[in-house]
């Protein structure tokens, strides 16, 4: 299974635990221990880079991870809902999986207990989310969904 991961360099305190938890969990999984980390500025440039990337035919599922935390302006609506939009849109258009681990928080402790915290860590759970939606879509293609 080739999965390639998108990760935003802003707030890299956050989002660095974030591919840690995601490429640890796709190596349990069983995934080649060379899963790529792609790294953009932030997470408005996510979406673009996870298209390409899940439209050029050298992956099977694409793994965003980032943070936007909240702050004293509107800058977080103008960040996060495109980022979402985006990240979901471009699955929809390629037909690839392209999985959501952005995290959206009101401040740096939510985001942190999610990357590797007292509440998990969202990046591992961004990758078994990509790989079951990759056997998934595999099983459909068969036409064997039953197994699922």
């Amino acid at each position: 299974m080739r999965v390639a991961i998108v990760a935003g360099r802003f707030n890299a305190h956050i989002t660095r635990p974030l591919v840690e938890g995601a490429t640890g969990a796709l190596a349990e999984l069983g995934a080649p221990p060379d899963t790529p980390v792609h790294w953009v500025p932030g997470a408005f440039e996510i979406p673009l880079v996870a298209k390409r990337l899940a439209a050029s035919g050298r992956v099977d599922a694409v793994i965003c991870v980032g943070a936007v935390v909240r702050g004293e302006t509107a800058h977080f609506e103008y960040v996060a809902g495109p980022c979402a939009s985006g990240v979901a849109q471009a699955g929809l258009d390629t037909g690839i999986p392209v999985i959501f681990g952005v995290l959206t928080t009101d401040d740096d402790q939510q985001a942190l207990d999610r990357a590797g915290g007292r509440a998990g860590n969202k990046g591992d759970e961004a990758a078994r989310t990509a790989v079951e939606m990759v056997q998934l879509l595999r099983a459909i293609d068969k036409d064997d969904a039953s197994r699922c």
